[in-house]
């Protein structure tokens, strides 16, 4: 829980381990479906960039598959 240390003691522990999860994957590299290298990044909610091949695409919140 790395990521939620930044809201101390707020919020409780199982929210935090919920949105830690969440974010983790969020902030992962993805599979690019275009060059298939593992380089996609999200730019926003839904917005999905690959640092190779430079080709945006949307897909789900927080992670690209469909």
């Amino acid at each position: 829980m790395t990521s939620t240390k930044r809201f101390g003691s707020r919020y409780g522990r199982k929210p935090k381990t919920k949105f830690a999860k969440i974010e983790a994957q969020q902030r992962a590299k993805h599979k690019c479906n275009a060059c298939s290298k593992i380089a996609v990044r999200r730019l926003a909610m839904g917005i999905w960039q690959c640092t190779k091949c430079d080709i945006k695409f949307a897909g789900r919140a927080y992670i690209p598959g469909v």
